[in-house]
Parts: structure tokens; sequence; C-alpha cells
């Protein structure tokens, strides 16, 4: 490993850019609230429909939102992505100084906890390509924090 390459990966490990990476993650998990809390609301539901007919790949017009249970269960999702990704985010606050590892750690668990339970319920429920599309935000939410923040 060269020194110039030695100098880049412990910046990316190192404690101020996973605290940066923290809110990262809250973003990529806090930005599906509201497109789904949009789904709510007949007039508003489009972004929220049409995120889940790309999530549930091809894109083909079968997600309608127009059941009233879809839309409660969409209220539901919504506010708790929004609570996780503000959750997220203040960890980064306020307790990432006092405990790097162990906030850290338990962001890395719900986010495979998130990843394993939505991946084996889209294939039980026939739309593996969000399994798929999952391995990409979790890459994207997990980022730097996957190793240990150097001292």
């Amino acid at each position: 490993m060269s020194m110039s390459d030695a100098k880049k990966s412990s910046r990316l490990t190192s404690r101020a850019f996973h605290k940066f990476w923290l809110k990262i993650t809250a973003i990529v998990v806090g930005s599906f609230g509201p497109v789904f809390s949009l789904g709510t609301m007949a007039a508003t539901a489009e972004p929220a429909r049409l995120t889940l007919d790309i999530l549930s790949w091809p894109i083909d017009g079968n997600i309608t939102y127009a059941a009233s249970d879809m839309r409660f269960l969409t209220a539901l999702t919504g506010g708790f992505l929004l609570g996780w990704g503000v959750m997220i985010w203040c960890l980064s606050l306020w307790a990432y100084d006092h405990a790097p590892e162990g906030v850290r750690k338990t962001v890395l668990a719900g986010l495979l906890a998130w990843f394993f339970l939505d991946s084996a319920g889209s294939i039980a429920s026939g739309n593996a390509s969000n399994a798929v599309i999952n391995v990409l935000v979790l890459l994207l939410a997990v980022g730097p924090l996957w190793v240990r923040a150097r001292d």
C-alpha cells in the first residue's frame, strides 16, 4: 500500500469521517420517510407509488396505491423511517463522541436487521428485485462503518 493509499484509508476510517458518514446514513434511511408519507393521500401518492414500482422491478404500473390499507401502512412506514433516520442523526450528534464503537455497532445492527427482514419479506412476497436493491442501499448506508474507526 502506497503512502497516499494509507492516508486515504486512514481518513476513511477516522472517527471524524465515521461521524460524518452517520449523517449520510441518516439521510439515506430518513429520506424514504417523507416519500412514503406522501402516499397517505391520493393527491400526493405518486412518489410513493413510483418508489414501490421501482423497488418491485420492473416498472410496470402494478403498484396502484388505491387501497386505503396500503395508504395506512405507508403512513406507518414513513413515520418509522423518518424516525429511524432522525435517531441515527442524533446518535452522531449526541452519543458518538462518548461511545463511537457502540454507536457504530448499533447502527450496523439496525441496518443489518432491516436488510435481512426486508429482503426476506421481499423475496417471500414475490419482489426479489427489492432484495437486490437492498444490497445497494445497505452498501451506501453502511459505507466505511463496516470497520472500526481508528482512534
